[in-house]
């Protein structure tokens, strides 16, 4: 179609079985409060709603990040128009007039809106709009075949030499992200933590001990394979305790499911599982998720602050009050003091901390990795923060469909965006350290936003066995981008794949060049945050001498505590239950006795930090709300955005110029008035 200005639009970098269904050439986007808007072409595809700025004659195609949102993210479609009520738009829904503006609500919080002018776009306006409600409702997310719909193929976008050059330019934080797939991967990263005593087993390496976990474990070196079958039985989705992290001092941190309520362990099956769980590393701590908010609350608690940040919401008077309603910042709050508890724990002592959660692919994924946001320098750099993310997170098995509610099949009592609020809890980290990490606010409202997107392996899967299941399959030769989707390399020169970009699969969401600018990558990094470091947290022991850092006075290396709401009680194992617990001296460890010695949260006096270990303030005050990711739906929070294109630029720079003269033309008038108040000039 020929109705953009400028002449006909680009080519759409479409993916792979993606169908344009409807378009509308001439469309605008609007900016924000105002007449400020964006001329260009808006389509429906099979995948997603897109809109292509216009763009000067013989430019490349390249859609920004903040131009398109998948199908199943939108969360809302409203048309609106002069002589007619707005109407909600569903697959069933008959639109019965000529819409003038499309109001796209999703569920990363944004609001898109697209208007028509009346020169001719009333066809195309119906039709995109009744196309989006169809497209909506028959969403197939990536993986599916993509047949049955009436359109038209994307076709591959030949590669233009700017793009390969940017191809070939490998970015420091996605060359240096471990994917966690290869038993290499797993062993780089045991190296660097240090951790002796530990080895990485390929028990598990066709997933057929246990389908949902990854395949490499890092499980103790006197533990043989044949003995760590055993214990698979014993918990619940055949979940094992593993290590996630090992702290310098001796610490380790451990997650596991919880134990399987009709096992029976054998004498030698109890062998075994005390060799996993305490194999003289000191005490274990048993520390559950009980105290974190359930799944069902973190989805109500979402839905309520989604529902809040709408336009018109609530009365600006009553605001604060009905965010406090929703609770989302009282489940921050919980995360943050549950972590700090835990990672106090470990830098305080040695011993082995075992998280433990039902299905250990929630709340687990959560709490160890801000445990170690807080303990490892390393994980607050951007290649150790995506590496934690893989590890901790996709290559454990959480079910990301599920719990984003992306999946039309599943049942919407499995929605619960516990990765958003892990986002959310390190954001917090974000603004009360600032200087600690490597990564900015615009990277965490990227990986927020990307989490929706259907172009990544990363986020499409639910566990590593279905991630490999689920690719399409293509010649091993091809490689995809969504700028120019499955193409060979070039005639006798063979291409390495990018990190991300493994054969027969789509990329990594690590590979940020796909969807985001050099510009808007470059507001990644934090010019003035640490650097990190690539080996474990500092040793450094702030402890007086006289006591070793590894003891626990009074106590044997068998026995088993429990933390709850920071205090450390004696808790016997399952299958020692017929046994009385342990009795507690008087020198037993709690989160207060580490207060004495380097600082604790439950502590009296202001907790001081060993070296390398973070203690974020969790009351209220220090607890605030993500305005930039939560509030950007709302139209004055669009002020100001980034125009792509020069007609777009001219425009917000006429929308400034008005409104900067309707500001000097009442000045005079303020400054008569004589407040005390008025600034001076």
């Amino acid at each position: 179609m020929s109705g953009a200005p400028g002449g006909r639009r680009p080519a759409f970098p479409g993916l792979p079985g993606e169908l344009v269904l409807e378009e509308a050439a001439g469309a605008r986007q609007r900016c924000g409060e105002g007449d400020g808007s964006v001329p260009g072409t808006l389509l429906c595809t099979n995948r997603r709603v897109a809109f292509l700025p216009a763009q000067a004659p013989g430019s490349r195609a390249f859609l920004r990040s903040e131009y398109d949102v998948a199908l199943p993210c939108i969360r809302k479609l409203v048309a609106a128009s002069s002589f007619a009520k707005p109407k909600v738009l569903t697959a069933a829904s008959t639109l019965k007039f000529i819409p003038e503006e499309l109001a796209v609500f999703c569920r990363d919080f944004r609001l898109l809106r697209f208007h028509f002018h009346e020169n001719g776009l009333a066809p195309q306006a119906f039709r995109v709009a009744n196309a989006i409600a169809q497209a909506r409702e028959a969403a197939a997310w990536l993986g599916d075949t993509g047949e049955g719909h009436d359109g038209r193929c994307c076709p591959a976008e030949a590669p233009s030499e700017d793009e390969d050059e940017e191809e070939e330019e490998e970015e420091e934080g996605s060359a240096a992200t471990l994917l966690f797939e290869s038993l290499r991967d797993w062993e780089k990263e045991l190296k660097r933590l240090g951790a002796a005593g530990w080895r990485v087993s390929a028990v598990n390496e066709r997933f057929d001990m246990a389908p949902s976990l990854p395949r490499y474990l890092w499980v103790p070196s006197g533990l043989l394979d044949h003995d760590l079958k055993r214990t698979f039985a014993h918990f619940e989705e055949r979940r094992v305790p593993r290590l996630c992290w090992h702290h310098p001092g001796g610490g380790d941190l451990l997650r596991a499911a919880g134990f399987h309520a009709a096992s029976e362990p054998g004498s030698e099956d109890v062998r075994c599982l005390e060799a996993l769980l305490l194999g003289g590393r000191g005490p274990c701590v048993l520390a559950d998720t009980a105290e974190l908010p359930t799944l069902a609350d973190i989805q109500l608690a979402h839905l309520k602050l989604r529902a809040l940040c709408l336009p018109g919401a609530a009365a600006e008077e009553k605001w604060l009050s009905a965010l406090e309603g929703t609770r989302w910042l009282d489940h921050v709050r919980t995360c943050l003091r549950k972590a700090v508890e835990v990672a106090s724990l470990l830098a305080g002592r040695r011993c082995s901390v075992l998280l433990q959660e039902p299905s250990d692919r929630d709340l687990n994924c959560l709490l160890s990795s801000l445990v170690q946001l807080l303990g490892d320098p390393h994980a607050r750099t951007l290649p150790g923060f995506q590496s934690l993310v893989q590890r901790e997170w996709v290559a454990a098995g959480h079910p990301f469909p599920r719990r984003l509610g992306l999946l039309h099949r599943d049942s919407p009592r499995e929605e619960a965006p516990v990765f958003l609020l892990f986002l959310d809890c390190t954001w917090q980290l974000v603004r009360q350290f600032p200087a600690a990490f490597g990564f900015t606010e615009a990277y965490l409202l990227a990986l927020h936003d990307s989490s929706f997107a259907p172009y990544f392996s990363t986020f499409l899967f639910s566990c590593q066995r279905q991630r490999g299941r689920g690719s399409p399959h293509r010649p091993r030769s091809q490689t995809y981008t969504p700028v120019n989707g499955w193409r060979d390399p070039p005639p006798g020169v063979p291409r390495a794949g990018r990190v991300g970009s493994v054969a027969c699969r789509l990329p990594a969401v690590w590979d940020w060049g796909l969807r985001y600018s050099r510009q808007q990558r470059a507001r990644f990094r934090n010019p003035v945050g640490a650097a990190g470091s690539t080996g474990p947290p500092d040793t450094a022991d702030p402890r007086p001498p006289g006591r070793p850092a590894d003891a626990w006075p009074g106590l044997g290396a068998g026995n088993v505590f429990v933390l709850t709401k920071g205090t450390l009680s004696p808790q016997p194992f399952p299958w020692r239950s017929g046994r009385p617990p342990p009795r507690l001296s008087r020198w037993a460890p709690s989160l207060e006795s580490l207060g004495e010695r380097g600082g604790s949260p439950g502590g009296n006096r202001p907790p001081t930090s060993p070296p390398g270990l973070l203690l974020p303030c969790a009351a209220g005050p220090s607890v605030r709300l993500w305005r930039r990711c939560y509030l950007r739906g709302l139209p004055e929070a669009q002020r100001g955005r980034f125009a792509p294109s020069p007609a777009g630029l001219a425009e917000e720079l006429t929308l400034l110029q008005d409104r900067l003269s309707a500001w000097q033309a009442a000045g005079p008038r303020a400054e008569a008035a004589g407040s005390p108040l008025a600034p001076s000039r």
